[in-house]
């Protein structure tokens, strides 16, 4: 029994060692000290629900973009038709993506066709997903002149119906799974931005033209051509809400994403990933185990159990509020644990199977 509870507690250490160190992008209150022209590239494939949002919020920005480019991505929403007539704050030119060429996907080439359309110096990858606070190009375009290279953001997940909820372990094990920081060497998709001279040297998106979660491989050209790429969250300055189409994309999402990036993981990271994932699993079988008479190995008792899981929902509490919108989950831990089990048990078939279907377009896995 005692050797149990040891195992336990340092999983549980290990949770706050990994999730505590999660560098938030600085805010700058003031445009940055050397002004240059900024454009902002936005794929867009169905999201004229999203899109809005986002053009609204960079027309409220402190650093104002000189280009704002929506690439649709052959959208059946009426995604260009409505970036294009918007009354927005700002210019926005809205181009078609030409046919995906073999090789290539939507993403990648939309945003291939976006950088070969702009003329500014300084480049900003958003996702049409993506909710910007005032401050944020500022911030943003700051650290890039101080850290140079790529610098990205992961934006914090604002959840809105009970599925979204569901996605909690998902995001946190994102960010613990990977180190963050100035020259840490990994890039979030959602937010990007670069010098259009870095961006060419590394070989932009026609160097990772086929992969599905191009920003890891992105983040590997940029340090095979030398140049450093950072990385940071995005807590009090960007938000995104994922997968509001309901729990079927969130599946697909969170599954696809699983399936492509999982091998990109330092294995002495995801092993300590792993270590404490196996102790909050512990901890969610635990308690409802001693209550229900279900097999369980070690103590009974329902104090022991009791504690256990009360300390996995003060640590998901505390661990989750800068990443996400997450409240009465936590205390329910085991439903996305459970989720996360099945979502990951998907990806790995769809990782042998090589292929799996996102946005009405069959993906690679492989």
């Amino acid at each position: 029994m005692g050797w149990l509870i040891v195992s336990l507690l340092v999983r549980w250490l290990l949770g706050w060692v990994l999730g505590l160190r999660l560098p938030a992008l600085p805010l700058l209150d003031h445009k940055p000290a050397r002004s240059s022209s900024l454009a902002v590239l936005i794929p867009a494939r169905n999201e004229a629900l999203t899109l809005p949002q986002l053009l609204r919020a960079l027309g409220q920005q402190s650093l104002q973009p000189s280009e704002v480019i929506v690439i649709d991505d052959h959208s059946s929403d009426g995604t260009a038709e409505l970036a294009a007539a918007g009354d927005w704050a700002l210019p926005v030119r809205v181009i078609a993506s030409t046919p995906l060429p073999a090789g290539w996907c939507g993403k990648t080439w939309a945003l291939h066709q976006g950088v070969q359309a702009s003329q500014a110096e300084t480049l900003v990858f958003l996702d049409a997903d993506t909710e910007p606070l005032p401050g944020f190009l500022a911030s943003l375009v700051a650290q890039l002149q101080q850290l140079g290279g790529l610098v990205s953001v992961q934006p914090y997940h604002r959840t809105e119906k009970a599925y979204e909820q569901l996605s909690l372990l998902f995001n946190l094990v994102g960010l613990m799974a990977v180190p963050l920081g100035p020259g840490c060497g990994v890039a979030f998709g959602p937010a990007m931005a670069t010098s259009r001279t870095d961006y060419l040297r590394s070989g932009g998106h026609a160097a990772v033209a086929g992969r599905v979660v191009e920003d890891w491989f992105l983040a590997h050209c940029y340090e095979a051509a030398g140049l450093p790429v950072s990385a940071f969250i995005g807590d009090g300055l960007i938000t995104y809400r994922m997968y509001p189409g309901g729990l079927g994309d969130l599946v697909l999402g969170f599954d696809k994403n699983f399936a492509t990036a999982a091998g990109e993981v330092r294995w002495p990271r995801m092993l300590a990933v792993l270590l404490w994932l196996s102790g909050l699993f512990w901890a969610a079988w635990s308690l409802p185990a001693a209550l229900l008479g279900w097999p369980l190995v070690g103590d009974r008792s329902l104090l022991i159990n009791g504690l256990v899981y009360a300390l996995s929902v003060q640590q998901l509490a505390v661990l989750t509020r800068r990443v996400g919108r997450f409240s009465w989950i936590n205390a329910l831990f085991p439903i996305p644990v459970l989720f996360f089990l099945v979502v990951f048990v998907l990806a790995i078939l769809n990782l042998e199977r090589g292929r799996v279907r996102w946005k009405e377009r069959i993906v690679k896995t492989r």
